[in-house]
C-alpha cells in the first residue's frame, strides 16, 4: 500500500487531451494574474477598493479561491509535522495536544487586528502584509481539525501492520510512505474537506478587517459581501451568496470528489463493495494522455528522485541516532541542559506572569469566582451541543457512508451546508426567536450547533467509509442486524473518528460561543449568560485585561475537560477500539 506508484497503461491522445491542456494554461494564467495582485503597494491612502459591480465577483472569487488553497496548503504541512511529532513522541504528545485542544478553542479572531499590525511590520507599505494575515486568519479555521485528524490516525494504526514494517526493517520515511500516510488518507481527505469549509467561516472577517480605526477590504467574495452589507444592498448579498455557493461547488467537483474516489484505494479490506464512489472528473484524469504523459515523463522521475533520497537521508538519521543511543549516557550534562532550558522558559514568562498576577488581584476572587461560573454555563452548552449534534449526525453520517451511491448525490449538499458561514443565518434565527419568545439561554445552544456539528458528521462519513467490507459481509453472512450489528460492528469501528468529530467540535463550539451567546437584530440584543457573552461585551468595550482573564478561563476549562474525558477517550480507542 504506497501513496505513489506507476500508471498501468498507456493512453492516446484524444481531443479531450486539447481541452485539458487548454484549462492548465488558463488555470496557471489565473494563477499568475491572482497571485500578482496581492503584492502591490498598499497605504492608508492607497488601500483596494471593494467594487459592488457583480462583474467583478468572478476576479474576488478567484482572489479568495487563491487564499484558501494557500492557508490549504499551510494546513496540510502543518498537520504532517506537528501530527506526526504528536503521535511519535509520548513527551511531544502530553504536550503538543492539549497545545492544540486550546488553539482550536481560542476566538482567534478577536486577536486579528494584532496579527495585522506584526505583518504590516513585516511588509512595510505592501499589501501582502494584509494578505498573509488574511490566510492566517483563514489557516486557523483549517488546521487543527486536519491535524487532529491524522494523529488519530497515527496512533491506531493495526498492529500486525506496525509489526510488517518492523519485519521489513522500514525507516521512518518508507513507513511514513507505504503505511502511515495511506491509512490516514481516507480521514484525512474528508476531514480535509471540513477543514476547507470552516474557512469559509472566516472569509468574510478575515477579508474585512479592522485596525487603527481603519477598515481595511482585500479584494475577495468575503469583502464584496461585507460591502454589500454595509450599503444594504440585497441584489449585492444575494449575489454574493449565489457566487459562494458556485465555488464550493466548483471546488467539491473538480478537487474533492476526484479526490475521495483515489483514496478508496488505501481503504483497508480484503473484498471490495460493489457500489463504489465515481467522479466524472476522475476519470477524465485517470484517462488521459496528457495526463498520463506528465506523470510518467515528470511527476514520477521526481517522486522516484525524492524517494530516494529523503530514504537516504531517514537511514542516516536513524544510523545517527542508533549511534547516540549506543554512547554511554551523561546523566550530569543532560541535567544541566534541562535546568538551563527550564530557567531560560521561566525567565522568558516571569513578566508575564506578574503582570497576569497583579490583574488577577486587582480583580478579586469574587469577580473570579463569577467568571468560572460563566466558563460553567458555556461548558454546559457546548457538551448539550454536542450531544444535540451526536442525535442525528452518527446515524445520518454512517447511512451516508455505507451507501456510496448515497454519499456521491449528498457529498455536495453537506458540503455547502458545512461551507455555508453559519454567522450569516444568525439574524433569520434570532428573528424567528423574537417572535416566539424563545429562552435565547437555551437558544443560543442552536446558534452553537449551526457551526459544529458539521465536524461530527464528517468525522462519521470517514469513518463509516472506512470500515472494511470484509466486516460487513461477515455481518450479512451472520445475519447480524439492528442494535447488535451497531453494537459490535459499526460503533466500534467509527469510535476513533467519532472521538476526534467531537474534540473538534468541541473546540468549534467554545469559538463559537463568542458570537452565539450574544446577538444583535436591529435595536435587539439577545444576551445568554456565559464566558462566550463575556468576552463578546469586554472586547467591545477594549478592556484588556478583562479580555485576557476570560481567554484564561476558557483555556483552563478546555485544558481539563481535554485531561478528564478527551485524552481518555483517545487511550481508549488507541487499546480497546481499532483494527487489529
Amino acid at each position: 500500500m504506497a501513496v505513489f506508484s506507476q500508471t498501468p497503461e498507456k493512453k492516446r491522445f484524444r481531443f479531450l487531451d486539447i481541452i485539458i491542456l487548454a484549462f492548465i494554461f488558463v488555470l496557471f494564467y489565473a494563477i499568475l494574474r491572482l497571485s500578482s495582485g496581492m503584492d502591490i503597494p498598499f497605504s492608508p491612502a492607497n488601500e483596494p477598493v471593494i467594487s459592488l459591480d457583480p462583474s467583478m465577483l468572478p476576479y474576488y472569487a478567484g482572489r479568495s479561491l487563491l487564499r484558501m488553497f494557500i492557508a490549504f496548503a499551510a494546513s496540510l504541512l502543518f498537520t504532517f509535522i506537528y501530527g506526526y511529532i504528536a503521535a511519535k513522541n509520548k513527551l511531544a504528545q502530553k504536550i503538543l495536544i492539549p497545545i492544540l485542544d486550546i488553539l482550536q478553542s481560542i476566538p482567534v479572531l478577536g486577536f486579528l487586528s494584532a496579527t495585522i499590525l506584526a505583518f504590516m511590520a513585516f511588509f512595510p507599505g505592501n499589501l501582502l502584509g494584509v494578505e498573509c494575515a488574511s490566510i492566517l486568519a483563514i489557516f486557523t479555521g483549517q488546521a487543527w481539525n486536519m491535524t487532529f485528524s491524522f494523529y488519530h490516525s497515527l496512533v491506531t494504526i493495526p498492529k500486525d501492520l506496525e509489526e510488517a514494517s518492523a519485519i521489513l526493517h522500514m525507516n521512518w520515511w518508507q513507513k511514513f510512505i507505504h503505511l502511515e500516510l495511506p491509512i490516514s488518507m481516507i480521514s484525512l481527505i474528508w476531514n480535509g474537506m471540513m477543514s476547507f469549509g470552516g474557512g469559509w467561516f472566516f472569509l468574510a472577517a478575515s477579508e474585512s478587517i479592522s485596525v487603527l480605526g481603519k477598515n481595511i477590504h482585500l479584494p475577495g467574495v468575503g469583502s464584496y459581501l461585507a460591502a454589500a452589507v454595509a450599503a444594504g444592498d440585497v441584489r449585492c448579498m444575494v449575489y454574493a451568496m449565489i457566487t459562494m455557493l458556485i465555488m464550493i461547488l466548483l471546488v467539491d467537483q473538480f478537487f474533492w470528489r476526484p479526490l475521495i474516489v483515489w483514496g478508496q484505494k488505501f481503504k483497508l479490506e480484503l473484498s471490495e463493495s460493489s457500489c463504489q464512489p465515481k467522479s466524472f472528473i476522475y476519470n477524465i484524469i485517470y484517462q488521459s494522455f496528457v495526463m498520463d504523459l506528465f506523470y510518467r515523463t515528470c511527476l514520477a522521475p521526481l517522486l522516484h528522485f525524492l524517494n530516494k533520497r529523503l530514504t537516504k537521508f531517514a537511514d542516516f538519521t536513524e544510523k545517527a541516532a542508533q549511534k547516540m543511543d549506543e554512547r554511554p549516557k551523561k546523566g550530569h550534562f543532560s541535567f544541566a541542559l534541562k535546568v538551563i532550558f527550564l530557567l531560560f522558559v521561566c525567565y522568558e514568562l516571569f513578566t508575564p506572569a506578574c503582570e497576569a498576577f497583579t490583574m488577577l488581584c486587582n480583580l478579586g476572587s469574587q469577580y473570579l469566582l463569577h467568571i468560572f461560573f460563566l466558563g460553567f454555563l458555556t461548558c454546559c452548552r457546548v457538551f448539550a451541543a454536542l450531544f444535540l449534534g451526536m442525535c442525528w449526525t452518527v446515524p445520518v453520517g454512517v447511512y451516508i457512508g455505507l451507501h456510496p451511491s448515497l454519499s456521491q448525490k449528498m457529498q455536495p449538499v453537506v458540503q455547502i451546508a458545512a461551507s455555508f458561514p453559519a454567522n450569516m443565518l444568525f439574524p433569520f434565527i434570532t428573528v424567528l426567536f423574537l417572535e416566539y419568545n424563545v429562552n435565547f439561554q437555551y437558544g443560543s445552544i442552536a446558534l452553537m450547533m449551526l457551526g459544529t456539528q458539521w465536524y461530527i458528521l464528517f468525522n462519521v462519513i470517514a469513518g463509516a467509509m472506512s470500515i472494511p467490507n470484509d466486516l460487513l459481509e461477515a455481518a450479512s453472512i451472520f445475519k447480524i442486524s439492528g442494535w447488535k450489528k451497531w453494537r459490535c460492528i459499526i460503533l466500534p469501528c467509527i469510535f476513533s473518528h467519532l472521538v476526534t468529530g467531537f474534540i473538534t467540535a468541541s473546540g468549534g463550539a467554545w469559538n463559537a460561543s463568542i458570537i452565539s451567546e450574544l446577538v444583535v437584530w436591529k435595536s435587539h440584543t439577545l444576551v445568554a449568560t456565559g464566558l462566550g457573552s463575556y468576552i463578546s461585551l469586554v472586547t467591545t468595550q477594549g478592556n484588556w485585561a478583562k479580555i485576557i482573564v476570560g481567554i484564561m478561563v476558557m483555556c483552563i476549562f478546555v485544558v481539563l475537560i481535554n485531561r478528564l474525558l478527551w485524552q481518555r477517550l483517545y487511550q481508549l480507542s488507541e487499546t480497546k477500539y481499532h483494527l487489529d
